[in-house]
């Protein structure tokens, strides 16, 4: 029975992050774990609703008003038992995911939402902690091999739902290491790489095989995965970069695209390289692009010792608060989102796009050239308009493109399978998430674009059930999305 006053008693409230003098001086995470104190208190706001629509905002269906009054009653365990019976990785989402389920959460109708996201996390930590994070190893075997290429979060998911379901499951990677975008494209000081390690280390005590550096296509055929595996889920993410060819310059030296910036940075963070060709030190950067990415982008070049940062938006400024007529409760709202990296330094600018980078005449950036525009939508058309006269130059000696993915890349993998990228540049599966080719599944970013960790992690146990069902194995895995579902919260 849920406290019926926690929510009168206790405002919602976050640990404070750490200073920021201190925290850009190293690459640890920007929050410190937080109190049990705290996390009980803002556990103890949940209502138990009688229709918890929390519920709704969270792909993954996870049984929040259940793990927050187990916390709220000091019962850990329990709490980590209900959270990880829909979340494979609470440690990642807690981390990264926007929280959907806190736009949906019923007391922000009339008040600030329950701190969903950081109850979820520290249940997480505190189940590593006291050692309630073991190996769930299957008691049969059912003779079936799956390969799953991809080791983000879909891949990851699928391949932990398989495993512990029987089945003798391969992870293949094309880096030296194992995590996806977790490992080489979200910086540390969003998640430590340590964080990865521990759950890959229950994984791998599951069952779990890992290959590294084994570019399937190339260096594993499509017939080869055919004849070791019984079924292969294609879970390769979302990285074709959204570049700008048509701008005049952007072929200058220093105009890069934000992954080619982000993942050697991470790379020297792990010490597997000691340096960067992308370095901000000393430099006067550009962020083209308003998200995640760009953000992850203006906290490494603060970290790099960048001398100046501005952010550029193309769309205006949004709303602090929710605009109730535009995005009624419990849809995800369009506000002004602001990141931790944001109050470390750097200017932002909304409603702007970018015309030209400037030469210096030593093919070199110098500048960027930009002007004020609105964008709005007719006919179902994103239609941009510059405001005349309000062309003006930006200082810059690096400039990022942080301006979102055109679907997955193309490989040599998915023309020996006989499937091809749709209009959106990502798969098309059918409802058992099944692609064109029999026996070839699809999940996460990979079929639905770049979108949330907590996105990627539902579509890969929906396609692992959907696998198990094609095996033939006994019982049932949880299918928490369809592969039709729609999110509440906007992609990344």
């Amino acid at each position: 029975m849920p406290d019926p006053n926690g929510f009168l008693r206790y405002e919602r409230q976050l640990p404070k992050r750490r200073p920021v003098p201190v925290r850009i001086q190293d690459w640890h995470e920007v929050y410190p774990p937080a109190t049990e104190d705290l996390v009980r208190d803002q556990a103890t706001r949940c209502m138990d609703c009688g229709i918890p629509f929390c519920h709704e905002g969270c792909p993954l269906g996870n049984r929040i008003p259940d793990w927050n009054d187990l916390v709220r009653t000091g019962a850990w365990a329990a709490a980590a038992e209900s959270l990880h019976a829909t979340n494979n990785f609470p440690e990642f989402t807690g981390r990264l995911c926007p929280a959907p389920c806190e736009a949906a959460c019923v007391l922000g109708i009339s008040d600030d939402p329950v701190t969903i996201k950081q109850v979820e996390v520290e249940i997480a930590n505190h189940a590593f902690d006291l050692g309630y994070v073991q190996p769930q190893r299957p008691s049969v075997a059912s003779g079936k091999a799956v390969a799953v290429v991809g080791s983000g979060p879909a891949g990851l998911a699928a391949a932990q739902q398989l495993a512990r379901a029987g089945h003798a499951v391969t992870v293949f990677e094309r880096d030296d290491r194992i995590g996806g975008l977790l490992r080489y494209g979200i910086p540390d000081f969003k998640i430590e790489k340590q964080v990865v390690d521990a759950r890959l280390a229950q994984m791998a005590a599951e069952g779990v095989e890992f290959q590294t550096g084994v570019n399937v296509g190339v260096d594993v055929t499509a017939d080869d995965l055919r004849e070791r595996f019984d079924a292969v889920l294609l879970a390769c993410g979302a990285l074709a970069s959204r570049d700008t060819p048509a701008t005049p310059g952007r072929r200058l030296n220093g105009v890069h695209l934000a992954m080619e910036h982000l993942v050697p940075a991470n790379r020297v963070v792990a010490g597997l390289q000691d340096g960067t060709p992308i370095d901000a030190a000393g430099k006067h950067v550009i962020i083209i692009g308003g998200g995640d990415t760009g953000a992850d982008c203006l906290g490494v070049a603060h970290r790099q010792g960048a001398a100046s940062v501005v952010q550029l938006d193309q769309y205006p400024l949004p709303p602090e608060v929710r605009a109730g007529e535009v995005h009624p409760w419990p849809t995800w709202p369009v506000i002004l989102r602001n990141y931790p990296a944001h109050e470390e330094g750097g200017e932002r600018v909304f409603g702007v796009a970018v015309s030209e980078f400037v030469d210096d005449g030593r093919g070199n950036v110098a500048a960027i050239r930009i002007a004020d525009v609105s964008v709005e939508r007719k006919d179902g058309k994103r239609v941009v308009t510059i405001a005349e006269g309000s062309e003006r130059d930006l200082r810059a000696d690096l400039v990022l493109l942080a301006i979102g993915f055109d679907g997955t890349e193309d490989s040599p993998l998915l023309a020996q399978f006989g499937v091809s990228r749709n209009a959106a540049g990502t798969l098309d599966a059918r409802g058992d998430w099944q692609t064109s080719a029999d026996g070839v599944f699809v999940a996460g970013d990979m079929h639905r674009g770049a979108s949330l960790v907590v996105w990627a992690i539902a579509e890969g146990r929906g396609a692992a059930s959907a696998i198990h069902t094609y095996l033939g194995a006994q019982g049932d895995l949880p299918a928490p999305v369809q592969p039709s579902s729609q999110p509440l919260a906007a992609s990344r």
